[in-house]
């Protein structure tokens, strides 16, 4: 108790530089934090929806069984995978005079896969949105807070020369000040890359349960499209 006033006291005697290097860190801190609960939700709402559709899929053997899935989770992410992915093999399987072909050649298959793949690729774009801010805050807030304890310091220091006394007891608390911006910096920093590094690790995660649905699809539909 007696530490969280001395730190709050020293904060309310800062200058106004230091206050806005403090605020400018809890500001960062308070958009991390947001942003990780944000996307924890969300990743556990979809890994829990890949489960399900992954499960559903076994239990596939038809093209018209893959758009009932889709059908059925339309709203969630892997339902938008399918669905953009039946519907570009729609169009394959669609001739200028307006007939449907029977089957896809080989390199209409491989067009199928590399639309498959895409698709991964941009989900997965998406779903590392405001990844960057946090990885940039675990970088950049220690060295804001250096810059206002730097500050801080040559503030200290020409105090010190305008009142001539090198006195510890006069020194101590302009230090003191100084330092908490470093402080502050390293406790806007260190959670900031943990939450990088978690949601990195839900990014990759949530790949592999692309990766296994995309290979559901495309042997359903190598075996049932294949000339």
């Amino acid at each position: 108790m007696f530490m969280g006033n001395s730190v709050w006291h020293l904060v309310t005697q800062a200058d106004t530089v230091t206050k806005l290097v403090l605020v400018l860190l809890l500001s960062i801190s308070i958009l991390c934090w947001a942003i990780f609960f944000y996307k924890l939700i969300l990743f556990r709402l979809k890994m829990k929806q890949m489960r399900v559709v992954r499960k559903a899929m076994k239990h596939v053997g038809t093209l018209g069984e893959i758009l009932e899935v889709a059908t059925t989770y339309v709203g969630t992410l892997p339902g938008y995978f399918l669905t953009r992915n039946l519907t570009f093999l729609k169009s394959m399987l669609s001739t200028p005079e307006g007939e449907a072909k029977r089957g896809l050649s080989l390199s209409e298959l491989e067009l199928v896969q590399q639309h498959v793949d895409q698709t991964v690729e941009d989900i997965l774009h998406c779903e590392e949105s405001y990844m960057p801010f946090l990885s940039t805050t675990s970088a950049v807030a220690p060295l804001i807070g250096l810059f206002g304890t730097v500050w801080g310091l040559i503030h200290a220091f020409i105090s010190i020369s305008a009142t001539q006394s090198a006195d510890i007891a006069a020194i101590a608390p302009g230090i003191a000040e100084a330092l908490t911006t470093t402080l502050a910096g390293l406790i806007v920093a260190i959670p900031a890359y943990v939450m990088f590094s978690y949601v990195s690790s839900q990014v990759r995660k949530l790949d592999r349960h692309f990766m296994g649905l995309s290979d559901q699809f495309m042997i359903l539909v190598q075996r049932l499209m294949s000339k």
